[in-house]
């Protein structure tokens, strides 16, 4: 039987972590401190895996199912959404430190006493 929102907000925390599955692997995970975290329960290469889907309220059911269903659309091609999400970040962090703000930044802690005006001074020869 798949979740509902009204059966989401009822939902009772207690002393241990509770589960309620939607389906497909989806289910809301319940903590004893009050989170509310959607996961993909998954296997992949013999082994089974969890994928955070993101924490309720801010992810609704439908954008969890949604998610999901990314998540499936992954494993079904051979790949691994966990480390496809891993290579995503990692990319973004490498186009992030390979932009002119930081470039410019590190040259200038490299050559300080440099100026910008002794630079375009020597260029000029004047």
């Amino acid at each position: 039987m798949s979740l509902t929102a009204i059966a989401i907000q009822n939902a009772k925390i207690i002393d241990k972590a509770v589960r309620l599955f939607d389906g497909g692997g989806l289910y809301l995970e319940l903590t004893p401190t009050g989170g509310k975290w959607w996961r993909l329960k998954y296997r992949f290469d013999g082994k089974e895996k969890r994928l955070s889907l993101g924490v309720y309220p801010e992810v609704s059911l439908r954008l969890a199912r949604a998610r999901r269903d990314d998540a499936r659309k992954l494993l079904a091609e051979g790949i691994d959404p966990s480390e496809n999400r891993k290579a995503q970040k990692s990319a973004r962090a490498d186009r992030a430190a390979n932009s002119l703000e930081v470039v410019a930044r590190e040259w200038h802690t490299k050559y300080p006493r440099l100026g910008f005006r002794t630079t375009v001074i020597a260029l000029f020869g004047a």
